[in-house]
């Protein structure tokens, strides 16, 4: 029996009846025929080819400005949760700050009918299990165990259970404020959806229930917020480019307790990755 050899981007284009070119005659497209950035006369095209709908944003010199497919784009919303930004659980006034403003993206976003995903800590037993020990040494509030990771928090305000600290289901697990109706009500009518990590990052790992929604979805271009824009927000936007995804930081609907220069880090590692922005670029193009 002789069998031919193939090479993966031969098979490709024999399934799709296409084919395939890594580099196209003039250069001004990245990537290939079946994942690409077409450069512009202004910045870049991210549309992979359906221009249906598209939107273009404008992005801080010299970065360029994007042109999006909503159909394939999503605002990312992350940790933005009572555990983090609660006053009664000494939660960050920085991070507080930001949420009339996520919920202006949001209804933005949801009005050009892009997807709104909320990322967030929530974790179950088997999490527990499995869970290495400097994680349960980072969310220690006292020292010892005992008050980490899947730790009873008591009770606050005299008769909201705080519930166990980041377990899924939990008070302090929900989001804080007006941004819990507000993802409560977007799950409700279909244009926002919920996923629980139980890492920093929302994408790590071979896959989690964020990334294989995004491939079931042919989802490709992500706009980064939420707490702390060094740690959770870096670490999903970072898993997110080396996975392949078109990344955009939105740095006034991020923030952090660290000092300045850990945001300063991400910034300029962000620009290199993909994109930086702020909400004053974007909205008015989604008006």
């Amino acid at each position: 029996m002789y069998l031919r050899s193939y090479t993966p981007v031969a098979i490709l284009s024999t399934i799709c009846g296409t084919t395939a070119q890594l580099v196209n005659p003039t250069n001004e497209t990245f990537g290939n025929v079946f994942n690409f950035w077409s450069k512009t006369t202004d910045g870049w095209d991210l549309t992979r080819g359906n221009s249906t709908s598209a939107i273009t944003l404008p992005m801080p010199h010299p970065a360029g400005n994007v042109t999006i497919q909503p159909a394939s784009s999503a605002l990312v919303i992350i940790d933005m949760q009572n555990f983090f930004l609660h006053p009664d659980l000494g939660g960050d006034p920085l991070g507080r700050a930001l949420v009339p403003t996520t919920i202006d993206m949001i209804h933005a976003f949801r009005a050009n009918g892009m997807k709104v995903f909320w990322t967030n800590w929530g974790l179950t037993d088997f999490d527990l299990m499995s869970m290495p020990p400097a994680f349960f040494r980072d969310f220690s509030s006292d020292g010892t165990s005992g008050s980490s990771l899947g730790s009873d928090m008591g009770m606050i305000q005299g008769n909201i259970s705080v519930g166990r600290k980041l377990m899924r289901g939990s008070w302090n697990a929900q989001p804080f404020g007006d941004l819990f109706d507000e993802q409560v009500g977007g799950v409700a009518n279909g244009t926002d959806f919920y996923f629980n990590k139980n890492r920093l990052s929302g994408m790590w790992g071979s896959s989690t229930p964020m990334q294989t929604f995004l491939q079931d979805n042919m989802i490709t271009t992500l706009f980064f917020g939420g707490v702390n824009i060094d740690q959770c927000v870096w670490g999903t936007l970072l898993d997110a480019y080396y996975k392949g995804y078109d990344v955009v930081l939105v740095d006034d609907i991020s923030a952090t307790t660290s000092p300045a220069a850990a945001t300063g880090m991400v910034d300029f590692n962000a620009a290199l990755n993909g994109w930086r922005a702020n909400s004053s670029d974007i909205l008015p193009a989604l008006m």
